[in-house]
């Protein structure tokens, strides 16, 4: 294949990293599994223009992305759009879509197994058209980073830092609002305290990212109004991996989930695979099957 990596140095593992370095062992490790690879490494605003400017290129085979859950966000949004193939190289803190894809977190090691990989259709979510790789959520969650964001935070132990306090505040001031919603032809009305909408099922056991990424539905859970105590209790579920096992949780399945909020009248907040967003009183979720070519390894 002819492929392009983009890395996005000011992102995570990457702010650290020699990226001079990482990047000729990176084309050694594609060139050496027989592939012609351009590698770059980028600033975190130059990023989106060079992935759509590399996108469209009718020369290349792939692109691989490098960077933290937004960089990776950002760039299956880009390569869907452009049906491009995308490998991942995981640099950020969580690194979900990566979980998702079974790929090696250590960045060193995620090359190699790329280098000698697949091409598979994975599934891919959008929100009023804009994509999402793992999830969208309101509530709980965005409040989550709204307090989190509010905090200064320079490393990845001061992002941890700062969730922890952002954390503390949720707990003690938990959303509570109404929804209607129609997925695939249901229609309810619910008063919760949280939404998560995921590109397929997350996992039974592994914290809230999915097992496969080619099931071709979206997973769907509600929580309801939560005192301190019900979210301390969701808190310490998620942390152990049991979000879907959780008493708090309603999950469904849905190719399509329709979102209205009757008693809102100014934007409201959700995050889309962790960036914080402005939407609207209605909100269209989709799932979007087989449509985002992924680079994965031959497991």
């Amino acid at each position: 294949m002819k492929v392009k990596a983009i890395f996005n140095r000011d992102g995570g593992t990457f702010r650290t990293t020699d990226m001079e370095a990482y990047g000729r062992r990176v084309e050694e490790v594609f060139r050496g599994a027989g592939h012609q690879i351009e590698v770059v490494a980028v600033g975190a605003g130059d990023m989106r223009d060079m992935l759509e400017r590399t996108c469209r290129r009718d020369d290349l085979d792939a692109i691989v992305a490098g960077g933290g859950d937004g960089t990776i966000s950002a760039a299956a949004g880009v390569a869907w759009k452009n049906r491009m193939p995308l490998g991942v190289i995981p640099a950020g803190t969580m690194n979900l879509f990566a979980r998702s894809l079974k790929l090696p977190l250590d960045i060193w090691k995620a090359p190699e197994v790329l280098a000698h990989g697949r091409i598979i259709d994975g599934d891919i979510g959008s929100a009023d058209g804009r994509a999402f790789v793992h999830q969208f959520s309101m509530g709980l969650h965005a409040r989550l980073v709204r307090f989190r964001e509010s905090y200064r935070f320079a490393s990845r132990l001061g992002k941890i830092g700062a969730s922890t306090r952002a954390a503390i505040g949720v707990i003690f001031n938990p959303p509570d609002f109404e929804i209607e919603f129609d997925a695939d032809g249901h229609r309810e009305r619910r008063h919760v305290s949280a939404i998560s909408v995921s590109n397929n099922h997350f996992g039974h056991a592994t914290l809230m990212y999915a097992d496969d990424v080619t099931s071709g539905h979206l997973g769907f859970y509600t929580a309801p109004p939560l005192k301190p105590a019900g979210v301390a209790k969701l808190a310490f579920d998620i942390l152990r991996g049991k979000f879907r096992a959780s008493p708090l949780i309603t999950e469904m399945s849905a190719i399509a989930v329709d979102l209205h909020f009757p008693k809102v009248d100014r934007k409201i907040n959700c995050v889309i695979d962790g960036e914080l967003l402005p939407m609207g009183r209605d909100v269209a979720l989709r799932i979007h099957p087989g449509e985002l070519k992924l680079l994965v390894g031959n497991q």
